[in-house]
């Protein structure tokens, strides 16, 4: 640790709206509070009338994960991130598979303290290829998440968010300026999912999917848990995967993972296998380039293959990468199809180890 941490931090998105109440300008639920009161998220909180975020400076945990489990496929194939997050968020998903962490009342949960750069040594120390904010949403941490990409772009990292993009105009622009990669959940493509299972609304997560692509430099992966009877119709993985196809682009990778019972709605079954090999068909066939599974055995959904030959370029077994064969530049060595992506000069050995939690 390098010198003193303090556990809470004056906010970036807020103002004031008279007698001590103030509004936070972080995301559209635009929680107005007044003194002591906390937001929706529970961790930015009005403290003496200045909004502040009570977990800049402390994490739930870090983890060195395969970069392919944030999912990321199209970033640097077997490398490792070095994965944190803090508490709270800013949905209520019922099926959140996090809502330990997601849902948590108590900052008693957060038990290490680290500042940015602290991290960032970590990472550097650790031999990862770059920092994941993931556990729960780091938009709710934006401004510690921002902090921390800073400086690890000063140590030559990567910076990965792993988010529901549920977020407004101004911070989206700081957040994701200082990200290389993002992950980006597309929960379901009908909006009253979204108001009644999420507690959220679409529109705003395909505004922040359509600016990511046409506005920055950040990768963008997208991620849509398949839950049975709720979101996994022929016809609404057609309408999600062609809104893909159409608004942001045919490259853009979309993975179909499976649901298991867990938060509020452990009555409803596990996803089968074979609605997520039907659904990656549908999207194929819609026109993406690029289609995934995920939480399931299935070799063919892990590999990315050229589009215009089809050749096998990444071939994974879950996290582990067997064979990789694109060029240097990041084309198909047999028909030389550019593979868009972060693509490093050669693959990552991470394979089937365990990393031990790495110490602050």
């Amino acid at each position: 640790m390098t010198g003193v941490m303090q556990t809470t931090s004056r906010t970036r998105y807020w103002h004031e709206l008279g007698d001590g109440v103030v509004q936070c300008d972080l995301c559209p639920r635009a929680c107005r509070l007044r003194p002591e009161q906390r937001g929706f998220c529970f961790v930015r909180a009005n403290s003496g009338g200045k909004l502040e975020l009570s977990t800049y400076g402390r994490s739930s945990g870090f983890h060195v994960d395969p970069i392919e489990k944030k999912p990321l496929n199209h970033v640097a194939p077997g490398t490792t991130v070095l994965s944190f997050g803090t508490a709270g968020c800013n949905l209520a998903c019922k099926f959140c598979q996090n809502w330990e962490i997601s849902t948590a009342r108590s900052v008693d949960l957060l038990y290490q303290k680290a500042s940015p750069a602290d991290i960032a040594e970590v990472a550097v120390r650790t031999k990862c290829r770059g920092i994941a904010y993931t556990y729960n949403d780091p938009i709710i941490f934006a401004e510690y998440a921002i902090d921390t990409a800073q400086a690890a772009r000063e140590r030559g990292l990567l910076n990965i968010a792993v988010t529901a993009g549920y977020i407004n105009p101004e911070p989206r622009a700081d957040f994701f300026d200082v990200m290389d990669a993002a992950n980006v959940d597309l929960k379901s493509f009908s909006r009253d999912f979204y108001q009644q299972v999420v507690g959220g609304r679409l529109e705003v997560v395909q505004e922040t999917l359509s600016y990511i692509v046409h506005e920055t430099n950040c990768w963008l992966e997208i991620t849509t848990l398949l839950i049975p009877g709720l979101n996994d119709s022929d016809a609404e993985v057609h309408a999600l995967s062609e809104w893909i196809a159409t608004e942001l682009g045919p490259d853009v990778p979309l993975h179909f993972t499976a649901f298991h019972p867990d938060n509020r709605m452990r009555g409803i079954q596990r996803t089968p296998a074979s609605t997520l090999l039907s659904a990656r068909e549908i999207a194929l066939r819609t026109g993406l380039n690029y289609v995934y599974t995920g939480n399931i055995s299935d070799a063919e959904g892990a590999t990315t293959s050229c589009p215009s030959c089809a050749a096998p370029l990444v071939v994974r077994d879950r996290y582990e990468v067997s064979r990789y064969d694109l060029t240097t530049d990041g084309c198909c060595p047999r028909c030389e199809t550019a593979i868009p992506g972060l693509w490093d000069s050669q693959v990552g050995r991470l394979g089937r180890r365990r990393l031990p939690r790495p110490k602050l």
